[in-house]
């Protein structure tokens, strides 16, 4: 459905026709003026009048519709379009959501699309329309603007996947908890949750080189003002090391996931060892205990008036050298 619908003259928002090819025409008229489309999860019928007022790709267009596409950026005769992920973190279930954003930029018009609840497209669209002067640079100030608050939420979604980070491992190297049943799935968990947030970072990177000016020297982004690229530069710079940060995330919980696995390994290997000195000092006095009740009948030893409690004190005298031995190497 189309969640909103405004001309911006000089910055701001207007008044005009509320039909499409109308207002497309009378922003073509003007320099300073442009059509903002924002629909949200549109169905095809619905979207047929912006692809044909607008002269979308068809291509573009079964990739707005159909969602699930990587993050990308292309560029077609009349428009370009491009792909950015939002994401969204719930810390109590540590789970990362993502939505999509298509934005469809041409001569005098911007077309969102969003599917998904973590899309900052109304945030965006208010915070432009309190700041003119960057809203004057008509289309290509709204992509950068999308791709900048895109860019920002990754920044925080990683500051609070790393504090997570250091509470599990917190938890792994815990004397009293870090041997729990649950602890090598949860670490499984976290990571599968990084792996979707960089599913939305990495591919990234590339279209945001493209529109900086770094990607391909001396390529350029048609319907994006080359004044924009310093700006796009400090989106990529920060795209960056929300890339660097996730890397970092992923080889940390790998580190994690084999120290704990580590962990119940050399556990296992000390539960082994007392089960096995219990075992030996329970050997021995039954050892002996069993020599003596086989009943044959020339045993000297039986004919002793003392041999029972000679027998007790050396079975105690080997039990306490037994347990002081193993003891003093740390098997008990």
């Amino acid at each position: 459905m189309i969640v909103d619908c405004a001309i911006y003259r000089d910055g701001r928002r207007t008044e005009g026709p509320a039909d499409l090819s109308d207002a497309l025409d009378q922003c073509r008229l003007q320099d300073d003026a442009f059509v903002w489309i924002g629909l949200y999860e549109p169905t095809e019928k619905e979207f047929d009048q912006v692809t044909q007022e607008f002269a979308l790709h068809p291509l573009a267009v079964e990739d707005a519709l159909k969602a699930h596409q990587r993050p990308k950026l292309e560029v077609y005769d009349d428009s370009l379009f491009m792909v950015l992920k939002p994401v969204g973190y719930e810390p109590k279930s540590d789970i990362v959501s993502s939505g999509e954003v298509m934005v469809f930029i041409g001569d005098s018009f911007v077309v969102t699309v969003r599917h998904g609840e973590e899309a900052p497209l109304g945030i965006v669209r208010r915070r432009l329309e309190h700041e003119p002067e960057m809203l004057r640079h008509g289309p290509t100030a709204v992509l950068y603007t999308i791709a900048d608050a895109v860019v920002d939420h990754y920044v925080d979604v990683a500051g609070e996947l790393g504090t997570d980070l250091e509470e599990l491992e917190t938890e792994v190297f815990s004397p009293t908890s870090g041997g729990s049943r649950h602890t090598a799935s949860r670490i499984y968990a976290f990571k599968r949750q990084i792996l979707e947030f960089r599913r939305a970072t990495g591919p990234l990177a590339q279209p945001l080189a493209r529109l900086a000016g770094t990607g391909m020297i001396g390529a350029r982004v048609p319907f994006v003002h080359d004044e924009a690229q310093p700006f796009f530069r400090d989106v990529s710079d920060h795209l960056t090391r929300v890339n660097e940060s996730v890397e970092g995330l992923d080889r940390l919980v790998s580190d994690i996931l084999s120290a704990h696995l580590a962990q119940m390994s050399v556990r296992q290997n000390d539960d082994m060892r007392k089960i096995s000195a219990w075992a030996a000092m329970a050997a021995v006095p039954t050892m002996i205990a069993g020599i003596y009740g086989m009943n044959f009948e020339h045993m000297p030893e039986l004919q002793w008036v003392g041999s029972y409690p000679v027998l007790i004190v050396v079975m105690a005298a080997l039990e306490v050298l037994l347990y002081r031995l193993f003891k003093s190497r740390g098997w008990l």
